[in-house]
């Protein structure tokens, strides 16, 4: 029995020229329709629908979005409250266990040097500013999200808030995979036992055509804590 994996020959040039397979990525709930694929991880929606061989796994964190915000009338003086309490934010998250981050998709640290890129806006009343960012905490075994959302809450609650700025959680928490496509060979194993088996059903002389491996990995959210990384392949089966 022979499995053809066809477009394979370009695994290596994709995983070598697009550098944000390194990087983290929010697993989202957003699907792009079928047929629509562009090359990469546009906009972080991924395929529309997940095939049945995948890799299920724990994700590497629970993400929190939370917001700081100030009310203090006088503009300049509500500023310097934000940044202050944004200082306090970042220099308590490593001794709290957690860490900051920014990005709708593909995650980056916040520190005290890229804390200037952060936006703040108002939030629908007079003399009220706020800024969002994310919170992370790294998923241990054993850990579930209650666990985690309580590390996030004693977190918030251990940072010092500067004049008449407060500190919460906004939304319900999501997950985070780092550099998902460095489980494409896990991915392609289980594609590869799954062809051969099937293959083997239909007695000797029969092999297996496999296309889409050449495309990047793809994720869905697999339960509370957990992550389904797969690659958006078929495959035929076919008389040798």
């Amino acid at each position: 029995m022979r499995i053809l994996f066809k477009s394979l020959i370009a695994l290596p040039l994709i995983a070598s020229a697009t550098p944000a397979f390194a990087q983290e990525i929010i697993v989202t709930a957003q699907r792009r329709p079928a047929g629509n694929y562009d090359g990469g991880y546009s906009g972080g929606i991924v395929a529309a629908s997940r095939p049945i061989i995948n890799l299920k796994r724990t994700a590497d964190y629970v993400v929190q979005s939370v917001r700081i915000t100030g009310d203090t009338r006088d503009a300049a003086k509500r500023m310097e409250e934000l940044n202050a309490t944004l200082r306090n934010a970042i220099g308590a998250a490593a001794k709290a266990g957690v860490e900051l981050a920014t990005g709708d998709y593909v995650l980056e640290p916040l520190t005290l040097n890229s804390m200037r890129n952060l936006n703040f806006a108002g939030d629908g009343r007079p003399d009220t500013s706020q800024t969002t960012f994310l919170v992370k905490v790294k998923l241990v075994p054993g850990m579930d999200i209650p666990a985690a959302k309580l590390q996030i809450a004693k977190f918030i609650g251990s940072v010092s808030k500067v004049g008449r700025t407060s500190f919460m959680t906004w939304g319900e928490p999501t997950l985070s995979v780092v550099n998902p496509d460095q489980y494409r060979g896990q991915i392609i194993d289980l594609i590869a036992a799954d062809a051969r088996e099937a293959a083997a059903k239909f007695g000797p002389g029969y092999g297996v055509d496999v296309t889409g491996l050449d495309r990047p990995v793809e994720w869905a959210r697999g339960g509370p804590v957990e992550v389904f990384l797969y690659l958006p392949s078929a495959y035929v089966i076919r008389k040798d």
